[in-house]
């Protein structure tokens, strides 16, 4: 069987592994246009910030082509793909230092291109002060330029945004944040969560400006002049552009099933549309449990889980795809948030019929030195009484309880299941009553009450 596997970063590197394990037989040849794989482009803030161990960030490839090969991989790197045909299952290959163009046939080809950040056609934007975080050499030059700055706009407050401007914030750069929502990370939090964050930014300097577009960029007295729809004019040394990512599938448009933004659709054992040709990570759609629908979230979990599951499926489907409920996290200012399943917000603009509850209480009894109050939501669909989603803020380290709730989701438990499940209690950790159950609890008088 001969494995042809376009890109290699999150899911290609485990689809590459899992192929190799699964079928020892198989002949994979592995096609990287770039000069690294496997880079945690989640990372980046982490190196940028300096909290990285020995600030090495060797730490943040998991693999390495010299890796591959050892498994028996062919990787090829400096190669980019130009041209897929699914009707002669063969690609065409351009050597990028050569120049040279070859055509390899193949019976499974796996898509892991991943995606490429938006780069919208405004004014000025190709400016060399205008700067890209996505992969190693992104990273490799901001690491390099920011000692020479002292003032960086970021563009764009989703996850690597938020996490950006934090970084640089702790380091003494003057930072501004902006977007065009009116509040930092909306897609993920409600604004109850949102606020806490804004006062964060705003204690450790950092400039907040939201709720209008870029319209421009002007290079201006040795820096770059961001321009906004509202007529403001936001002036620093560099500015980073954060607004997020598209699949990167060009070279099967109108070959396999696709979301309107090019996501390639997959059944639950990966194939896409065409039986011979696999997707994962980035480039692929995901199954989204709290709506049954496919959407389009490129996170790193999603994509090595899919890409262990196209190497368990290549020949036979085995493995069916679980699906997902997008849990994440991030820590700011020593502050953890984190979320899964649907906002409040989400369910209302996908037309979902949901209600929600948003509690504080302490994380554990008052009678101990020192508590934490927590911050959390549940969404819940009160016809079935389903979890949607939740989230959670708090400076005690509610991480683990995101992943509590996203197994609700999975598994389709209720309000009434979460209410009472059995948890741990000790005085060190938390209540009797854990406050998951509170949270479930209250839903439950929520529910209680709007009978009467």
């Amino acid at each position: 069987m001969k494995v042809v596997v376009v890109g290699c970063t999150h899911a290609g590197t485990f689809a590459i592994k899992q192929t190799l394990a699964s079928h020892p037989e198989a002949e994979v040849t592995v096609y990287e246009k770039n000069d690294n794989i496997s880079f945690l482009s989640c990372g980046i803030a982490l190196y940028l910030g300096k909290e990285i161990k020995n600030n090495d960030p060797q730490g943040l490839f998991y693999s390495s082509p010299e890796e591959l090969k050892s498994l028996g991989a062919d990787v090829e790197m400096k190669h980019e793909v130009t041209e897929i045909d699914p009707n002669q299952k063969i690609v065409k290959v351009k050597d990028l230092e050569s120049g040279s163009v070859t055509e390899t046939p193949y019976d499974k080809l796996i898509m892991t291109t991943g995606s490429l950040p938006v780069v919208p056609p405004i004014d000025g934007i190709q400016s060399d002060k205008v700067y890209l975080c996505k992969n190693w050499h992104d990273a490799k030059k901001l690491f390099d330029e920011a000692p020479k700055v002292k003032s960086i706009t970021v563009i764009g407050s989703g996850y690597i945004g938020a996490e950006l401007a934090e970084a640089y914030s702790k380091q003494g750069y003057q930072v501004n944040l902006l977007d065009g929502s009116t509040r930092v990370l909306y897609k993920y939090f409600d604004k109850k969560f949102t606020d806490i964050l804004a006062a964060d930014y705003e204690k450790n300097g950092v400039n907040l400006e939201l709720g209008s577009k870029v319209t421009g960029f002007e290079e201006k007295n040795g820096g770059i002049s961001v321009l906004t729809a509202n007529g403001d004019e936001i002036h620093s040394d560099i500015a980073i552009l954060c607004i997020g990512f598209r699949p990167n599938t060009g070279l099967l448009k109108g070959k396999v099933d696709m979301m309107p933004n090019g996501a390639i659709i997959t059944d639950r054992y990966m194939h896409s549309s065409n039986p011979d040709i696999f997707a994962a990570g980035d480039s692929a759609a995901v199954h989204y449990n709290p709506t049954g629908q496919n959407a389009y979230i490129p996170l790193a979990t999603n994509a090595v889980r899919q890409g262990i599951l196209v190497g368990e499926n290549l020949a036979e489907d085995k493995v069916k795809y679980m699906g997902t409920q997008s849990s994440s996290g991030l820590k700011l200012y020593d502050r953890t948030y984190v979320s899964t399943g649907l906002t409040m917000a989400a369910a209302k603009d996908q037309g979902i019929n949901a209600r929600q509850v948003i509690v504080e209480d302490n994380y554990r009894p008052e009678f101990m030195l020192t508590t934490e109050p927590v911050l959390m939501s549940l969404v819940y669909d009160p016809s079935t009484r389903r979890i949607l989603g939740g989230s959670l803020t708090s400076m005690y380290d509610v991480s683990q309880s995101a992943n509590v709730l996203s197994v609700a989701i999975q598994n389709q438990n209720t309000i009434d299941d979460l209410a009472m499940v059995d948890m741990l209690f000790q005085p060190q950790f938390d209540r009797p009553f854990n406050y998951l159950n509170i949270l479930a609890q209250a839903a439950q008088a929520q529910e209680d009450k709007s009978k009467k």
